[in-house]
Parts: structure tokens; C-alpha cells; sequence
């Protein structure tokens, strides 16, 4: 997978793609509203090119999502939205009969989509479930995660599955970042000494249903986390674009392992209708982005040019930095570059 386009053809990160997955939180809105300019670029871009919605949020159903969108001025439908309360729920049939006993622990997205999967809901560990699936709510307590930790303790993976809807550590809102599903996980896991089948991102099982629902040969997805966003994306073989609106930003990016490192960096999802820059890499090692330049020259990364576009010397930061093979703890960094 290309890091940057090496061609000298000017296209924009949309060429040859048949289906644009989305995340939400940080990409299309923060709290209840829409981040700038991420509306009017989705429904341009759907009109040529199927658009789909990924979340890792486990707390609302397909459906509400979908009008929360249309309520920003999106133009969805429920079944344009991938939740990984449905990827956990493919993955619980894996595990176990259709028509179990499960305990939930989350919130109306969970319990609809265990429903809809033809199982049974229980809150409590004493109806003796035959497995535990646990996703985001802010409504969550100690009371709801000591009935996981208590419905999982002396029972192994095969006895009992555990399948956790995402692990995300944060989750942006419109106050700042909170804590997300992956804390109150680590909380059972701490008490219980158990670890989860993860359904969501950065696991690929969201990203194969979105891909198998929308019946795409050529997805590209737009995340604003390297973690779970970018990660999943690559362990899924799918094109990313990291968008700088939500949690990772410059700094994130130029310290991106080669596991973690997006195709695109846009600053704002209007860069996915505008040709996306050539990176030059000259025979030194330095890298050019439009007016930009930057070398790794020992353990010092340098500004050649500053150029006239932040976003271009970012590009070209980063792809020094990747190129380089430095870890960049072992480098010395401009301030410039992520301050």
C-alpha cells in the first residue's frame, strides 16, 4: 500500500474508488455537531460514489444513527451505517447457539442488535449466560461491569465467550475527550483476568462487514485515529485517509509506526475532491510535498523549505520520517512540524 502517490498525475484520493467508509465521532461530527465541512463533502462524493458509515460507538442503534445524520443534512438510511454492535453480534454466532442467553452490558445499540441476532438479553450473571458481549453506554456502572466480571470469572473462552464491541480508549464529545469503551473493558478484564474477542476497530470484522454489505472492490476509508482507525484499516487492506479534525494530529502522525501510517493526510474531507500531492524523494533522502521539503540528516529532521502549505510540509515530514526508518524517539523534531 502506498504511503504517498508517486505518480506524476495529479488525482485526488477518490480515483477508481467504488465505496467511501466514513467513522463518525471526529470525522463527521464531535458531540452533536457536524465538524466543518464534512457534510457537503459526503454528499458530493455520494453522489458518484457509494458512501457508508463505520462507528465503534456500541451505545445507539443503526437506525438512530442514521437519523442523527440526516439531522446534520447527511443523506442516510440505517443500513448505510456499520456498527460494531453488529460485527460483535457475527462474531457471537461464531461462538454460540442461535437463541443463548446473553449478558449485555451496554446500551439500546447492543441489546437491539443481540435481539436482532435471534438471541435472549439478560442483565444479570445469575441466569447463567452462555456468553458476555459488552459495549459502550455513558450510562455503564460499577454494577453492570461487576456482573460481567462475575459471569466470566472461572470460565475459560470455549465455556464462556467474551466478545467486547471496540476498545477504544477515548471517545471525542462536544465538552473534550472522554473516556471510551476500551477503559470500562480493561475494568472486567482486571477484575475477571480475561481478555475479549474485539469486534471493532482495530480488528478487521467491522471492515469485512462493511465491505461484504456494500459489495465494494475498492473501499477507502477516512478515520481520524491512527490506533484504531488507520491500524484496522490496513490489517483490512483498505485505502485510509486520516483526517486532522478529530483525536491524532500532526504529532500522532509523524510518530505513526509502519502499522499505523494513513495513505492520505487531509486536513478536512473537502481534500477528498482535490488531487492529492506527488511526494519527491530525492537521492539525499529529503522529501518534497508542493513547496515543502524535509530531511532526515542524522538525528536531526530538517525544514529544506517551509513552503506555503502546512499540510504539504506535514506530508513531507511525515514521509521522511516514515522513510527513514528511525524511530522517531531517536530524532530530533522542529517543533515546527507539530506544534
Amino acid at each position: 500500500m502506498a504511503l504517498f502517490r508517486r505518480t506524476s498525475d495529479a488525482v485526488t484520493p477518490l480515483a477508481g474508488v467504488d465505496l467511501v467508509l466514513a467513522d463518525l465521532d471526529g470525522v463527521v461530527y464531535t458531540g452533536p455537531n457536524a465538524i466543518p465541512h464534512a457534510v457537503e463533502s459526503l454528499n458530493g462524493v455520494a453522489e458518484t460514489v457509494k458512501v457508508g458509515y463505520i462507528t465503534n460507538n456500541a451505545s445507539r442503534t443503526d437506525a438512530s444513527v442514521a437519523s442523527h445524520l440526516r439531522e446534520l443534512g447527511l443523506h442516510v438510511e440505517p443500513r448505510d451505517v456499520v456498527t460494531s454492535p453488529q460485527a460483535a453480534v457475527r462474531l457471537l454466532s461464531q461462538h454460540v447457539p442461535a437463541g443463548s442467553t446473553i449478558l449485555v452490558v451496554g446500551g439500546d445499540g447492543l441489546v437491539d442488535e443481540v435481539q436482532k441476532g435471534g438471541f435472549s438479553v439478560t442483565r444479570s450473571a445469575d441466569d447463567d449466560p452462555a456468553a458476555v458481549i459488552q459495549g459502550f453506554s455513558p450510562d455503564i456502572g460499577w454494577a453492570q461491569l461487576a456482573e460481567a466480571s462475575f459471569a466470566l470469572q472461572g470460565r475459560t473462552d470455549t465455556e464462556r465467550p467474551w466478545i467486547a464491541t471496540n476498545t477504544d480508549w477515548t471517545i471525542p464529545v462536544e465538552r473534550g475527550i472522554a473516556p471510551g469503551n476500551g477503559t470500562l473493558v480493561s475494568a472486567v478484564h482486571t477484575a475477571a483476568g480475561r481478555l475479549p474477542l474485539v469486534a471493532g476497530k482495530p480488528e478487521v470484522a467491522i471492515f469485512e462487514e462493511a465491505v461484504a454489505r456494500f459489495e465494494a472492490t475498492k473501499p477507502l476509508f477516512i478515520g481520524d485515529r491512527l490506533d484504531t482507525d488507520i491500524l484496522g484499516a490496513n490489517r483490512a487492506g483498505i485505502d485510509s485517509v486520516l483526517v486532522l479534525t478529530g483525536i491524532d494530529r500532526a504529532k500522532q502522525l509523524l510518530a505513526a509506526d509502519a502499522d499505523s501510517r494513513p495513505t492520505y493526510i487531509l486536513g478536512d474531507l473537502r481534500g477528498l475532491d482535490e488531487p492529492y500531492p506527488e511526494a519527491k524523494t530525492a537521492r539525499n533522502g529529503a522529501v518534497t510535498v508542493g513547496k515543502s521539503t524535509v530531511a532526515v540528516e542524522g538525528n536531526d529532521v530538517r525544514i529544506v523549505s517551509e513552503g506555503d502549505d502546512e499540510l504539504d510540509l506535514l506530508r513531507a515530514a511525515c514521509r521522511a520520517i516514515w522513510d527513514s526508518g528511525r524511530a522517531i524517539y531517536g530524532l530530533e523534531v522542529p517543533e515546527r512540524l507539530y506544534g
